[in-house]
């Protein structure tokens, strides 16, 4: 038979607010780190499409000044090309070698920050867990100086009663 006693209703309310402490304390915090770090990606992607951006302009510029430029001569013409396209594919080449390095280090700065926040959260569970435990045990403690007053209440009712029936003998 199922019973409900004050010891279930403390264990539920415990639990509640446990709940909402570690609502309010771990997964918040956790949440907004995340959140940053998302950010920050998004961050480093924006910069390598910049980087991306000014190379593209970069070429439109080449390929603007060569085509409004007056006839030269074929050997020019095909010397400007050649270095226009060195130049262009040497930029693209830094632009991803610097996405990459960005993209490479944001993902090991993602890496560490995630062990760094789980040995954190790890630590602040711990110590949750020690504080609720030590609530727990003073309330226990409290409950037995309740229970042990009431046990000598009782036995000095008794000692009262077992000597008032020994005067009225």
């Amino acid at each position: 038979m199922l019973q409900f006693n004050l010891n279930f209703l403390y264990t539920i309310i415990n639990l509640i607010i446990l709940v909402f402490l570690l609502k309010k304390f771990l997964i918040k915090p956790v949440n907004n780190v995340m959140e940053k770090r998302k950010e920050m990606i998004a961050d480093g992607f924006k910069k390598a499409e910049d980087a991306q951006n000014d190379a593209m302009n970069l070429k439109k510029q080449y390929t603007d000044a060569l085509s409004g430029a007056k006839e030269e001569s074929a050997r020019i013409v095909a010397q400007a090309r050649e270095e226009a396209k060195a130049e262009y594919d040497q930029v693209m080449k830094k632009a991803n070698e610097d996405a990459e390095v960005l993209m490479t280090s944001a993902k090991a700065n993602i890496r560490m920050e995630q062990e760094q926040t789980m040995n954190a959260l790890q630590s602040q569970i711990a110590g949750l867990a020690m504080t609720a435990a030590q609530k727990i045990v003073e309330e226990k403690a409290g409950q037995m100086k309740d229970n042990q007053s009431i046990y000598d209440e009782f036995l000095e009712e008794v000692g009262e009663d077992a000597h008032g029936s020994d005067t009225e003998k």
